[in-house]
């Protein structure tokens, strides 16, 4: 296949699965929206093999090895498209595609099955499976000073997975999956347990004081990742800005109501998400 069409398939995966970071990704010119379409398409492939629930896991991690073995070699795959067009990018920026075995590592923890006992347990999950994205996308926007940069990038991931962890409480709870610390479910004497009716058995009160000490810890990762924005260029800090106020925007809404998010899952109307690019684009910062 050839690199016009890999791309074009990558942008399809975007524009059809990529919901929120779509609205930053559009922002970039033509050139690094694609790159970073062949970016987001790769790892959508690997949370896709991750999430897959209805494959046991054995062969779940196999295929993630299966892919990392691919990603070593990637110009070895001509007929798949998205292999095809991450190895153009990739000759094309300076991207750190070893970064994807860290996602890859995240998502074997997944599969496995794996709690956090401290936040610093569940920081190494972050960092791996959003903080690696962050490490990826700053090789397609490009920086003068990457020694700065790439922690900033780093931490502005931790910050976007945190707030999906908590718009996913309830999601992942249903599904057996518990991603907030051990020791912060004891410090705030909760267990995250429901009854028969699916209903959290504990104090409204106490669940309320957790969520909103992981939120407070999730903007405290924002006001670090966000400083990475001034050292991109302009269309560059607005396609990061752009998915950052997203996910600011539904870190809001879930602190100001954590029962609710606790009970649905938090979203944004698509107005609200295209009036939060458009704020990116032009330069305003809330």
């Amino acid at each position: 296949m050839d690199a016009p069409s890999a791309y074009q398939h990558c942008e399809d995966i975007v524009r059809s699965q990529a919901r929120n970071f779509s609205y930053g990704i559009r922002l970039l010119p033509a050139p690094k929206r694609r790159a970073l379409s062949a970016v987001y398409a790769f790892a959508r492939r690997i949370d896709d093999i991750g999430d897959d629930h209805d494959a046991p896991p054995a062969t779940r991690l196999s295929k993630l090895g299966d892919e990392r073995e691919r990603l070593a070699d990637a110009d070895a795959h001509p007929s798949d498209p998205v292999l095809v067009a991450l190895s153009d990018a990739a000759h094309r920026y300076p991207i750190p595609l070893e970064a994807f075995g860290e996602l890859i590592d995240g998502c074997e923890a997944d599969v496995r099955g794996e709690t956090y006992d401290t936040f610093e347990d569940l920081h190494w999950y972050c960092r791996c499976v959003a903080g690696a994205v962050g490490r990826l996308s700053l090789g397609v926007f490009g920086t003068s000073d990457p020694e700065t940069a790439v922690p900033r990038a780093d931490a502005l991931g931790v910050a976007l997975q945190l707030t999906n962890i908590l718009r996913d409480v309830r999601e992942d709870g249903l599904s057996g999956r518990t991603y907030l610390p051990a020791k912060d479910l004891a410090r705030f004497g909760c267990t995250l347990q429901r009854d028969g009716s699916g209903r959290l058995t504990d104090d409204p009160e106490r669940l309320a004081e957790l969520i909103r000490f992981e939120a407070d810890r999730a903007e405290e990762w924002y006001a670090t990742g966000l400083k990475l924005l001034p050292m991109l260029d302009r269309r560059s800090a607005a396609c990061a800005g752009a998915m950052a106020g997203i996910y600011r925007h539904l870190l809001k809404r879930i602190k100001a109501d954590p029962l609710t998010a606790l009970d649905t899952r938090t979203s944004l109307p698509t107005w609200e998400k295209a009036a939060v690019s458009a704020m990116a684009m032009s330069g305003v910062r809330r």
